[in-house]
């Protein structure tokens, strides 16, 4: 976006472009990088369901939009979303699309994924259906419904189920029919540096979200605890890569540990910084996972 450019001119195009947050749909291909990788690992390319994969991939991103979309509308219907906010922009609280748009476009993000679901159902049978409607649900209940997520101090824990176990290991079921246990292990690392991304906004935001009645993990028990959750997070995805080094003798699967410096800069900067100054960390955190998390897959493609 051009600073000449003011965001009541933008095209409708590039306003839906900001709806969707490109910058976080590295937390929905991360876990299906990790996933297939894992299939691959366990079987080479006999049975390897490549349509599967691309339907799997398509389904993360439309629940991601549609995840997005929900948080762009609950947020600002709930008062999280004020002028106050640190965060970039949310185009309902700006006034670029009203609440009633940004809620069709989450349907029609879900009716996406859906579709994609369907075909992963008749490839793979009805498992399939449980983790996409539970998916989809936990998408809407994050910032909507009677009780969400995100406001109860639940939100760690969702992003880090079903954006690291539940999408990692259901990648690797619809591409291979079964669940190595490697999958499991492979997206612990997946689902902290997820976390990881979400405790970066959450510390940014904690002063806004006290006011807004927000309750997440960093509002219920201070910073401090959000630059330790941050640090266990990096701590956790980097001792994983070790362990499953050590464990299969193979010193390949050690390779997402280039990302240690990049890393300890940024745990610096969650420690240092406040307010705005954390955006540039989040998206950064954002780009670490999707790194970490194509190493990873390198090393299960490669270490077989």
């Amino acid at each position: 976006m051009h600073a000449e450019t003011p965001v009541e001119r933008l095209p409708r195009w590039k306003v839906w472009l900001l709806a969707t947050r490109p910058a976080t749909l590295t937390a929905a291909l991360a876990p299906v990088i990790v996933g297939a990788a894992a299939a691959y690992h366990a079987a080479g390319r006999a049975g390897f369901r490549t349509a599967s994969l691309v339907a799997a991939a398509l389904g993360a991103i439309f629940i991601q939009i549609g995840t997005n979309l929900a948080n762009d509308v609950f947020d600002y219907e709930k008062g999280a979303d004020t002028a106050e906010r640190l965060g970039p922009l949310r185009v309902t609280q700006a006034g670029l699309l009203t609440p009633a748009t940004v809620r069709a476009g989450m349907v029609a993000s879900f009716v996406l994924a859906t579709l994609a679901g369907a075909y992963l159902v008749a490839v793979s049978g009805w498992p399939i259906v449980a983790i996409g409607l539970a998916s989809i649900a936990s998408g809407v209940a994050y910032t909507g419904g009677p009780y969400p997520l995100g406001y109860n101090g639940l939100g760690d824990v969702f992003v880090f189920v079903f954006f690291g176990l539940v999408a990692v290991t259901g990648t690797a079921f619809v591409t291979l029919g079964h669940v190595p246990t490697l999958a499991w292990l492979a997206a612990v690392p997946v689902g902290a540096l997820s976390t990881a991304v979400l405790v970066v906004n959450n510390t940014r935001d904690h002063e806004t979200d006290v006011k807004a009645g927000k309750r997440t993990l960093v509002v219920r028990f201070g910073r401090a605890f959000g630059v330790g959750e941050y640090i266990a997070c990096w701590v956790v995805a980097w001792t994983l890569p070790l362990f499953l080094a050590a464990s299969l003798g193979s010193p390949l699967f050690a390779l997402p540990l280039v990302t240690v410096p990049m890393g300890v800069r940024l745990i610096g900067g969650v420690v240092r910084l406040r307010g705005k100054a954390l955006n540039p960390l989040l998206a950064d955190t954002a780009k670490m996972l999707l790194l970490h998390s194509v190493l990873m897959a390198l090393a299960l493609v490669f270490g077989r």
